[in-house]
């Protein structure tokens, strides 16, 4: 069993800024990579940032520059530090970790960016 769960969202007012945390946990031997995902009302889910063991980091063009995602593989965490965040960043926030060939969700956080 692994578990993930994701932390540090909330409420914040457009050009803020906001840090997501993930920690996983359980029967964990080595995370490939963890990932941060998006699903607004009403759109599918989406890549936000995707981070390897080795750290080779892959962005959605609509956060570069303002997003940075960051890893502790001791630690089996995964952060997302969120600048000049704007409404259209308004949605639940994902955490992903590819474990061997299985790929394990949190539950989500919700980030709400207000104009």
């Amino acid at each position: 069993q692994v578990q993930l769960v994701e932390s540090g969202g909330g409420l914040v007012q457009a050009g803020g800024s906001l840090r997501l945390s993930c920690a996983a946990s359980g029967s964990i031997f080595s995370i490939n990579a963890m990932g941060w995902y998006r699903q607004a009302p009403g759109k599918q889910r989406e890549l936000v940032a995707r981070i390897t063991r080795s750290g080779i980091i892959n962005y959605a063009d609509s956060v570069k520059g303002r997003f940075t995602i960051s890893r502790d593989n001791a630690e089996n965490m995964v952060y997302l530090q969120m600048n000049s965040l704007k409404p259209e960043d308004t949605a639940v926030y994902y955490c992903n970790a590819l474990i061997g060939v299985n790929l394990y969700w949190g539950k989500g956080t919700l980030v709400t960016v207000s104009s």
